[in-house]
């Protein structure tokens, strides 16, 4: 949605100019506002006329669970009194590729049949920095369809080793 990202990059830029000090910290409670701020019954509440900015403001920091800082609640203030509390995970989203950029790595995400265990994805992990050439942050997401292997997606590439893509690529090559 080009629209909302548009709204989100000015938010996503100050914040990150006034968190250099501190850019980690700040992703952390930033992604809890985020993910509280995408419940779609929360911004129906948000948009209602008869709820003040101080109630949903309360009500964000409280299912956020995490202890914000001054600067944190003053963003927060800020997105709400705006209006733009829709804006906010695509504003976080901004914020973690300018973190990314800034300490020369990307996201990855490993998509498994099966769950992964943590030696095997730090040796995943090595293997995918070494493919991809630059460090990566590596989230696993189990998806069953997968059969089997793995689906990495860093950024816009792909790198699909399942089982489900080798059996397209027969099923195409069969009907060819």
């Amino acid at each position: 949605m080009a629209e909302l990202a548009t709204i989100a990059r000015p938010y996503a830029e100050a914040l990150f100019q006034s968190a250099k000090a501190d850019v980690a910290g700040t992703s952390q409670w930033l992604d809890a506002l985020a993910a509280v701020a995408g419940n779609a019954q929360l911004l129906q509440y948000a948009g209602n006329p008869k709820v003040t900015d101080q109630q949903v403001f309360d009500l964000v920091a409280d299912v956020a669970k995490v202890q914000l800082p001054e600067a944190g609640k003053n963003f927060l203030r800020t997105v709400i009194e705006n209006g733009r509390l829709a804006a906010l995970p695509e504003a976080a989203l901004q914020f973690r590729a300018m973190k990314n950029a800034q300490g020369g790595s990307s996201d990855a995400i490993v998509y498994s049949a099966f769950p992964i265990a943590a030696s095997a994805l730090g040796e995943v992990g090595v293997a995918l920095e070494k493919r991809f050439g630059r460090k990566l942050n590596v989230t696993v997401q189990e998806d069953p369809s997968l059969i089997g292997g793995i689906r990495v997606v860093v950024g816009d590439e792909v790198l699909d080793t399942s089982v489900k893509a080798r059996l397209e690529q027969m099923k195409v090559a069969l009907t060819a």
